[in-house]
């Protein structure tokens, strides 16, 4: 049956007519039902003030949920605490009341909130300023951040019970001036860092090095104030949290909220070409789901991963539906739209005036949107987190509720569409942070040094620092007087230092198709293959074209193009290792890691169609040679596997486990495919055997590659299970890459090499 000419009275019955059109169901390789679960509470606390309770009771809330009253303990306890639960469960009040209840026993006392994005700031205030209405108190809490006019920000810094800001902010504007900050560091009773799940990589190793300033600012000022973090779900929150604050905190988990039913529901486009492994249209498919549950009244969500596609799926949706809605009531939703626009999407969207919205993750996080009971993700959001998160902006409020997985060809996808089990039944990734790599820490030591003197033996997290600060008395960015250090330079460190690259030297993107405005930054070594000359760079989403890479200036111009391509570069890369930290042997198999420096040459750029993944032009790529230091984890196959392959064999098979491995290294990180590079060679100047390197693509790297090597079993089960379950004949983009890279036996080689060398067994 495919006929849809019905409306159904609700969602249980359009699910039942879903499960009736065999059109659908012929795609869908797993349907999961997750029972609801009641709420589990406990009665407001005794020491609770009577204020605090009158105004949760004039919101609507009698008792607390469980993991809220054990926060609350936990904090008036006097311990850190990090709280973990899924969206839409109520955690904001796992860090209001402790720090509400505090300001009411001692109006004197400070709180200071760090949120990622504005969005969440400015969501925050609005519901602090609430409570303190209904509590009927004079409580200030202000956002402070780029917008914040300079009068207002006067008023933030003198009376702010409460201030609420980003990272970045802290890093640049409160930090170095925090002797106009006095009133807060001496009266600082609390640090709230929500989101802490998006602190990691290079962004998280920043965060955790900032953290560090800011605890020692406060030692100057003689506060020493609490920690409460909120987080989504991910693997490791109490290590992530204590390495994160370098305390140690208490973890509450025991979440109580209310869960209506969940359907999952896994959606695998059909093949189209069975030989290539090429698939229909993961946006067609998303718009046809989408398009139904509208045409049924379901107030729906769609995740896309990309601007591009957010726009594109718009534009089909509005179009789809346009006889049966008005176009205001579907949506877009993402980065660079203006604060404005963003808060009357919000706003519809809890009204309900706003029947679907088309988003990129900016919705992720726990910005209000009220109760909307589908939610489609145009292809896997990369992470388990992310996607329970997705899903999460369904069925907020103990309504029953559906998700759709729509899978594209990218491996991972493929991957995860076809073992459920591992989705479900598995914990979500681990948060990697190295607050220690030296390049990051160096930087905010300087920071460190502008803002307070060092004084002898000073420690700055776990690093004993006399090498450094000799170090930087030559470089002359310091001056040591007794058994003080001093800065000395006139310029101010913060301004030059981007929370988000490792190394300091960034390119940046100008965009000049409309008068010249920045677009972005790229580091030093994303730049030869990311905005080389022709290259197409993908800036939320738009596309635009490098017409002039300014190599010695760092700064690459670009104009916006429309193009259904994007470009991928080739580099020639020179491996060299320089000392092995740890190795194991399994089966046929030496694994190690350690330090590696990698020089790094473009050669080449292909031309690479956007749905179908085939190549359709080239051209050379004309840079200089880029050295990068940093850590590296690499298996080698022994002498006999060699001896069984020719070397042309030989290279077909590595090129095609290396195409697996790195699409499939992101299940166990928290990191964007980018993040981590592979380089396979047939005799690898180290070993003198076939070898396959993984590297941290930032200096000094952030803990990824040796992460792998700890879970370098499970990786090989995983790359052999994928590779013997692609449908495709010899190969294809959604297994070990195109014939045109592998050739027509790469796939067979690949599944061979691994099971004979017994890797993951």
């Amino acid at each position: 049956m495919n006929r849809w000419t019905g409306k159904a009275s609700g969602l249980a019955e359009y699910l039942q007519m879903l499960k009736q059109d065999s059109e659908i169901m012929d795609n869908v390789t797993h349907w999961r039902t997750i029972p609801p679960r009641d709420a589990r509470t406990a009665p407001f606390p005794g020491d609770m003030h009577p204020k605090l309770q009158d105004a949760l009771r004039a919101k609507g809330i009698e008792n607390l949920y469980t993991h809220q009253e054990e926060a609350y303990r936990q904090v008036r306890h006097g311990s850190h605490v990090v709280a973990v639960t899924p969206t839409a469960s109520g955690k904001t009040l796992c860090y209001n009341l402790p720090v509400l209840q505090s300001l009411l026993e001692n109006e004197e006392g400070r709180a200071l909130y760090l949120f990622p994005t504005k969005a969440l700031a400015q969501d925050q205030v609005a519901e602090l300023q609430e409570l303190a209405e209904l509590m009927d108190v004079g409580l200030k809490s202000h956002t402070y951040d780029g917008d914040t006019s300079p009068t207002v920000r006067q008023v933030v810094r003198n009376a702010g019970h409460i201030v609420v800001t980003n990272p970045d902010m802290l890093h640049s504007a409160i930090l170095p001036h925090h002797t106009k900050w006095v009133k807060l560091f001496e009266n600082l009773k609390y640090i709230v860092i929500d989101e802490v799940h998006a602190y990691r990589g290079v962004f998280g190793s920043h965060v955790a090095n900032v953290i560090r300033r800011l605890k020692r600012i406060c030692r100057f000022y003689g506060s020493r104030p609490q920690f409460i973090c909120a987080s989504a779900t991910i693997d490791n929150p109490k290590e992530h949290a204590e390495r994160l604050i370098g305390e140690s905190v208490a973890l509450v988990d025991n979440n109580g909220a209310p869960m209506g039913e969940k359907n999952f529901v896994f959606y695998n486009p059909p093949v189209v070409n069975k030989q290539l492994g090429i698939r229909r249209s993961s946006v067609l498919e998303t718009r046809k789901l989408a398009g139904l549950l509208l045409k049924q009244g379901v107030q729906t969500i769609v995740f896309a991963r990309s601007r591009v596609r957010v726009e594109l799926l718009l534009t089909y949706l509005q179009e789809l539906i346009k006889d049966k809605l008005d176009d205001k009531t579907i949506r877009g939703y993402r980065g660079g739209y203006l604060p404005k626009l963003r808060r009357e999407i919000e706003r519809g969207l809890r009204s309900g005036e706003i029947r679907g919205v088309v988003s990129t993750n900016a919705l992720e996080l726990g910005i209000d949107i009220g109760q909307l009971q589908a939610c489609v993700l145009n292809g896997y959001p990369g992470t388990v987190a992310s996607t329970w998160q997705q899903s999460g902006r369904a069925g907020r409020r103990q309504e029953s509720s559906v998700t759709f997985l729509v899978a594209s060809s990218n491996p991972l996808d493929q991957y995860m569409i076809q073992n459920p089990d591992f989705f479900f039944d598995r914990p979500p990734e681990r948060a990697l942070i190295h607050p220690d790599n030296l390049l990051v820490l160096i930087d905010h030591v300087k920071c460190a040094a502008y803002e307070l003197p060092f004084e002898s033996g000073e420690k700055f997290g776990s690093e004993s620092l006399a090498d450094m600060m000799e170090f930087l008395v030559e470089e002359k960015v310091l001056t040591r007087a007794g058994d003080r250090w001093y800065w000395m330079e006139q310029s101010f460190p913060a301004h030059n230092i981007s929370l988000r690259s490792a190394a300091q030297e960034n390119f940046v993107i100008i965009d000049i198709s409309n008068g010249s405005r920045v677009l972005g930054e790229v580091d030093r070594f994303g730049a030869p293959t990311l905005i080389h000359e022709e290259a197409i760079y993908i800036h939320e989403g738009v596309q635009y074209q490098v017409e002039k890479l300014d190599y010695p200036e760092k700064k690459a111009y670009v104009r916006e193009v429309s193009v259904d391509y994007y470009t991928d570069a080739n580099l020639a890369v020179e491996l060299k290792v320089l000392h092995v930290d740890k190795e194991r042997t399994s089966g046929e198999l030496l694994r190690q890691y350690g330090e590696v420096t990698v020089n790094a040459k473009p050669t080449i750029f292909k031309k690479i169609r956007l749905r179908t993944h085939e190549n359709i032009g080239s051209g050379p790529i004309h840079l200089p040679e880029e050295e990068l230091h940093t850590s590296g984890y690499w298996f080698s196959f022994n002498e006999e596997a060699a001896a069984r392959k020719s070397k042309n064999e030989m290279q077909y098979a590595l090129l095609g486990i290396a195409n697996v491995l790195v699409h499939i290294a992101p299940l166990y990180l928290m990191c964007d495919p980018f993040d981590i590079r592979v380089v396979p060679q047939v005799k690898a100047i180290h070993t003198q055997l076939p070898t396959i390197y993984f590297y941290d693509r930032y200096p000094g790297g952030i803990g990824l590659s040796e992460r792998l090597f700890e879970v370098h079993d499970e990786l090989l089960r995983q790359a052999r299970t994928l590779i013997r379950n692609c449908t495709c004949q010899s190969g294809c983009p959604a297994c070990v890459g195109p014939i045109e890279e592998v050739g027509l036996l790469g796939k067979s080689q690949a599944l061979q090499l691994l099971e004979e060398a017994g890797g993951g067994e």
